[in-house]
């Protein structure tokens, strides 16, 4: 089998709150912070549906296991 595939994780070395976004970022080849502020917007939009879902994916994602240093 192959270990490469890519899986969507929380960051722990990209991230400002629970490394949702940087996690995205990351997965999607991004840059973070594109990715923050879009969800920031989206989140604005929607009358702060995007907090609600920003904390079902911090619930629900794993974090990266990397060493960053």
């Amino acid at each position: 089998m192959d270990n490469n595939m890519k899986k969507l994780t929380r960051s722990t070395g990209n991230r400002m709150m629970c490394g949702v976004c940087g996690g995205i970022g990351e997965y999607l080849n991004v840059d973070p912070t594109l990715v923050r502020l879009i969800w920031a917007l989206c989140s604005l939009a929607s009358v702060g549906m995007g907090v609600i879902l920003y904390i079902v994916a911090a619930i629900v994602m794993p974090e990266d296991n990397q060493i960053v240093g």
